[in-house]
Parts: structure tokens; sequence; C-alpha cells
């Protein structure tokens, strides 16, 4: 019986490290854009900006880093480079690039090195993304206009990088905090949070 226990135990486990994840296309219809964000556990950021108005959808997933493909536990080895991060889709006749950055800085605390509340380590710095120059700009000068309004006690960390390979979470992290209500950290970590920041952001609300 233990023979057998250990067999489907080792089965598991290698089915797991198979699970990889795949490359998801930022591609965008015409009339709609794609935002990346990374600010600690992207159950939070989800919960967050499918939150904001002109927010179609947010996808929990992987970038930052040099892993192709990786899985949930290697990023969270911090050995891949990846940050948890999520695909902002939306609609820029509703909502600016520049409401969202606002939303990304009002939904975290960016001074924390490698670390997001009780999540520590690279795969939860806080990173945000660009795809042009305009949009480089625009994360540059509201990083340089909190600082000098002293928004924080102690100097943003928050990383400034060209969006590169997305790779899509697993499933069961999509929309987690929706389909896990109760979940320990949800409670405790996730709905503060997000509560937090409907108190914070100055931008609309669905």
């Amino acid at each position: 019986m233990m023979k057998a226990l250990s067999y489907f135990a080792l089965l598991f486990f290698i089915i797991s490290c198979q699970a990889q994840t795949k490359q998801l296309s930022l591609q965008v219809k015409p009339g709609k854009a794609v935002a990346v964000f990374a600010e600690g556990c992207f159950w939070c950021s989800e919960h967050v900006f499918e939150a904001v108005y002109g927010v179609d959808e947010a996808v929990s997933g992987y970038t930052g880093g040099t892993t192709k493909n990786p899985t949930y536990h290697q990023v969270g080895s911090n050995q891949t480079g990846h940050a948890e991060v999520v695909a902002v889709f939306y609609d820029p006749k509703k909502v600016s690039f520049a409401q969202l950055v606002d939303a990304f800085f009002a939904s975290q605390d960016p001074t924390t090195p490698n670390q997001q509340g009780p999540d520590v380590g690279s795969s939860y710095r806080s990173i945000a993304f660009y795809s042009n120059l305009d949009e480089k700009k625009i994360i540059d000068d509201k990083i340089k206009a909190l600082t000098v309004a002293k928004v924080f006690r102690n100097p943003i960390v928050t990383e400034v990088k060209p969006i590169s390979a997305f790779y899509e979470a697993e499933a069961y992290h999509q929309d987690y905090v929706k389909n896990n209500p109760n979940q320990g950290y949800v409670q405790g970590v996730s709905i503060p949070r997000f509560n937090k920041f409907v108190k914070t952001y100055k931008g609309k609300l669905k």
C-alpha cells in the first residue's frame, strides 16, 4: 500500500512539473489596448484592475524574466527573473493608460524592494511595463510627481521596463478572489488591500 501511495505521489509530482504555462499574445482588437503591471500577488492585482471602469479583463501571468513557460512554483522560487503580473485589457476611450498607472500606484506600496505586504521575493517586486516611449514618459512623470509630493515616506523602487513575453498563469489563478472569497489569504490580504485601494483611487470604478 505504501509503495502504491509513493508511486502516485511521484506521478502527481511529475505531472505537476510538466504542467507548463504558455505564452499569451498581447495583440488586441482595433480600438482596444493592453497594459502590464507587477505589484505583488496577482490575485490582488487582478481584483483591483477589474474594478476599474473601462477595463475589459485582467489576466494573471508572469513576465520580466528569462525562463520560458514558467510554472507558478518556478516563479515563486525567485530563480526565473519573472514577477507575478497582470495584463490589463482596456478601452482607451473609457480609461487612459495614465489612469491605469494611477490605479497601479494607488493599490500597492511601491517603496518595498522585492516585497508587497506579507509576500517577499523578487517575484513580488513592483514593475510598471511600457510598450512605447509615450507610456514610459507617463510612468516616469508619475513617479516624479509622487516623489515631489512625498506621497510615500520612502523612495519609490518600482522598476520601469519594456513589455516582454507574457505567460498566462495556470487556470486556477484566474479570477481567484472572485472564485475563492472565503480563502484565508483572500480574506486577510486581498480584500483589505482592495478596500484600501477603493478609498485611495481617484478614478472611476465600475
